[in-house]
Parts: C-alpha cells; sequence; structure tokens
C-alpha cells in the first residue's frame, strides 16, 4: 500500500507581510525561496537540503521597517505547512536529536514532535548582525517554528566563534533532527507514537 503523501500549503497575508509556503516532508530538498532577505534565504535553503523537506517559500514584507516582521512571519507559515503535513503524526519517529559541527562551532538539537509547543534556546551571538541581518532574529524565527509546527525544540550551542557559522549549525542542526523525527518508523506501521493515543492534541 503506497504512503500517503504529507505535503502542506499556507498562505498568510497581514498588514505587514504576505507569505505562500509548500512543504513536502518527503522530499530530496529542492527549495525555491524568496523573502527579500538574503542571508534569510540562504540559511532557508540549507534547512531544506539538510531536512529533505521540498520547500517553496515566497514573501513580501515591509523590510522598510525592519526584518522581524518577514523573518518571524515565515516562521509561523512553515510552521502551520509543516504541522499540517504530519496531521495526526501516525507512524512517525517523532524523537530525535543532531550534534552539528561546521567549523570552529558546535550546536546541539533535540526534537519532539509531540504536539506541544516549546522552545528552549541556549545560543548567544558574539555580534548583532550578520551583514544586515539581525541575529536576534534566529530565535524569532525558531520560536515561530516550534510554536507553530507543535514541536518541542531545544536548541543549544556548545561554543563557536562566528556568528554565520553559529546560526548556520542552528539551521542545519534543526533541520537533521526534524529529519530523523518525521521520518516513517517501518516497525510502527501507521500508530500514534504516544501512550495518550494522539499527538493531535496537547
Amino acid at each position: 500500500m503506497a504512503s500517503k503523501a504529507r505535503r502542506g500549503e499556507i498562505a498568510r497575508k497581514t498588514k505587514e507581510t504576505r507569505v505562500s509556503v509548500k512543504v513536502d516532508l518527503d522530499g530530496t530538498g529542492v527549495s525555491k525561496i524568496a523573502t527579500g532577505i538574503g542571508f534569510f534565504d540562504h540559511m532557508l535553503e540549507q534547512f531544506s537540503k539538510h531536512a529533505l523537506i521540498d520547500m517553496e517559500i515566497a514573501a513580501k514584507g515591509d523590510l522598510h521597517v525592519d526584518m522581524h516582521h518577514t523573518t518571524e512571519d515565515v516562521g509561523i507559515a512553515l510552521g502551520q505547512a509543516i504541522d499540517a503535513a504530519l496531521a495526526e503524526r501516525r507512524g512517525i519517529c517523532r524523537f530525535a536529536s543532531a550534534d552539528l559541527a561546521m567549523d570552529e562551532a558546535l550546536t546541539r538539537v533535540a526534537i519532539d514532535v509531540s504536539g506541544r509547543p516549546f522552545l528552549v534556546w541556549r545560543v548567544a551571538f558574539p555580534t548583532q548582525k550578520i551583514g544586515d541581518f539581525d541575529t536576534e532574529l534566529v530565535r524569532e524565527f525558531f520560536q515561530a517554528l516550534a510554536q507553530n509546527a507543535r514541536i518541542t525544540l531545544h536548541v543549544e550551542n556548545a561554543y563557536g566563534d562566528n556568528a554565520h557559522h553559529i546560526a548556520e549549525t542552528c539551521f542545519k542542526g534543526v533541520a537533521r533532527a526534524l529529519r530523523a523525527a518525521v521520518e516513517r518508523d517501518s516497525r510502527l506501521g501507521d500508530a500514534v507514537p504516544s501512550t495518550k493515543g494522539t499527538l493531535s492534541e496537547a
């Protein structure tokens, strides 16, 4: 029996941003990203590639104000698309972790695709900006992602000196852990990996 497609599509429109997202959790890491923020596009492309999630993201935001609204709203819409694609979360591995190294930087990530949104963020950047991108927005993105994908997400940078490397290890580490957590568990079949019998509700 063929596996059910796990795809999600979200369109979000506010007075600050317009965001559209499509995801396929069983993809090959193909992405088409256009947010108007070069560094953020690069991070999202890395996320797609290492999560093996096909992603299409288009965003137009009030960048004349700053990058906050666009970054956060992309996190919201991407989280909602992943949540929609997971549906009842049947047959998934659910838990995963990853240690991600890039040159001098090391970041540890743990995920529970639990239906309960929570973020633990222990990441400090040595600079306030990477190019013109505010480093504090990395946390804002992952907060929005965790809340709207309804996952428990822990991210801890163990060490690192270069802000770009630290940010990239966060995106790649979350991607690798998410990839493993949403993988189908052949031993589980179509069951929900919880003694409660559901991951659709907190």
